[in-house]
């Protein structure tokens, strides 16, 4: 059996400016899955950069609310909510709450850092 604890998984600044750790990859740990599983942190008054995944993606809100876009819709999100990101969309979030906005990001396949391209590398 397998059991990653998040605060296990080094904590590293993505390409997309989030708080990123990866806690489930087929390269990196002893499981035969085809996706990955990643928790990111965008802190308050943050915003990830916008970017490009090749891959679908789906963010799955732990806590926090903010404001997600993808390609030229934007919708608020919060806690408990799974929002669908499809291959090629444009995509960006933004904390618009009083505390960390804390997601899991699942990206099947799994993510690759040539299958990412980031927009705006402010």
């Amino acid at each position: 059996m397998l059991v990653r604890d998040v605060k296990d998984c080094t904590e590293i600044i993505a390409g997309d400016k989030t708080i990123l750790r990866e806690v489930l990859h087929p390269s990196s740990s002893d499981v035969h899955i085809g996706y990955s599983i990643a928790q990111a942190t965008v802190q308050v008054g943050g915003t990830s950069a916008p970017h490009q995944m090749k891959t679908s993606e789906v963010y799955y809100i732990l806590e926090g609310a903010g404001r997600m876009s993808i390609n030229e819709e934007h919708q608020e999100v919060s806690t408990g909510q799974a929002i669908y990101i499809p291959p090629n969309a444009i995509q960006y979030i933004k904390n618009t709450g009083e505390h960390d906005l804390v997601f899991l990001c699942i990206v099947d396949p799994a993510w690759k850092p040539e299958d990412e391209i980031i927009l705006d590398n402010k």
